[in-house]
């Protein structure tokens, strides 16, 4: 043992702890099995030990081990691909898929946090040895305030109102409020769809979230989220029971028709109100800087 073995250890702990705290499991389904979680568990543990050794490399002026972070880095873009390969295999096989953007974004997150990871356990093994210990465990509690902030992203809550609204036909159209969804022309269809079907409008708060909404991997996302997590009243074959996204022209709304197996207004409409807000979506026409 020598002086620089507890700040290592320290580093690597804090480092592994923090990617602990970042895996989770939710209504998404990713990662679900225990395989899954000990990948990433697995990658966060390397990248703890990257971040740590890093500085006592530079205290002893051996310069060349930083250049493992650069092949770190290019790894853990190979976790990304690795991500965006497997969920598009598992997507060709879901009743309502995530879409590509949805994907990406999964793929990207899992990436940053590894990084995230990296600078934690660099800042605190710093700290330990440039000034104490107290002074170290300040700077990992710090990162995991901070680590929380950057995972939470925003929720389409922030950006649109959501209301119900009533199914309705009008000859062979069906129509969420009065945005056209699709054509359907058998009555048995109809009359799945006025059993089983729901309805709902999101109205854009700004010019600017039109485009953000309007964007298919965003539609894409609602439409997967809300059917993975109140269940699909549809089988593989069945296009005229595929749940829709349309827009309005004349104003951005707009209109969601689902068909899930427990119809609960209340519940789908908190479950499209937390819909995450993909970065790919996001979109700044009034913004000029």
């Amino acid at each position: 043992m020598n002086e620089y073995t507890y700040p290592i250890l320290f580093g690597i702990v804090i480092g592994t702890a923090l990617r602990v705290f970042m895996l989770r499991t939710d209504y998404r389904q990713y990662p679900t099995y225990l395989h899954g979680k000990i990948i990433h568990l697995s990658l966060g543990f390397i990248a703890a030990a990257l971040g740590t050794i890093a500085i006592p490399s530079i205290m002893e002026k051996e310069f060349t081990a930083v250049t493992f972070l650069t092949l770190a880095a290019s790894q853990f873009r190979e976790v990304r691909n690795m991500e965006r390969n497997t969920l598009t295999e598992m997507d060709a096989f879901e009743l309502v898929p995530r879409g590509n953007t949805y994907i990406e974004g999964i793929a990207v997150a899992f990436e940053s946090r590894n990084y995230l990871v990296i600078f934690s356990s660099f800042l605190v093994t710093l700290c330990y040895l440039a000034v104490n210990i107290w002074v170290a465990i300040a700077a990992a509690v710090l990162a995991f305030v901070l680590s929380n902030i950057l995972m939470s992203g925003s929720k389409l809550s922030d950006i649109v109102s959501v209301e119900h609204s009533e199914l309705s036909f009008e000859g062979a159209g069906l129509y969420v409020d009065n945005i056209y969804i699709m054509n359907i022309g058998l009555p048995e269809r109809q009359e799945e769809i006025m059993k089983h079907g729901m309805g709902f409008v999101l109205t854009p708060k700004s010019f600017s979230i039109r485009s953000t909404i309007a964007n298919l991997g965003q539609r894409q996302a609602i439409l997967h989220d809300v059917s993975v997590t109140l269940g699909v009243f549809r089988d593989s074959g069945t296009p005229a029971l595929v749940p829709l996204i349309k827009r309005d022209l004349n104003d951005g709304r707009i209109g969601v028709f689902i068909l899930p197996q427990v119809k609960d207004p209340e519940r789908a409409k908190e479950i499209i109100s937390a819909v995450p807000v993909l970065e790919n979506a996001i979109q700044m026409p009034t913004k000029k800087r």
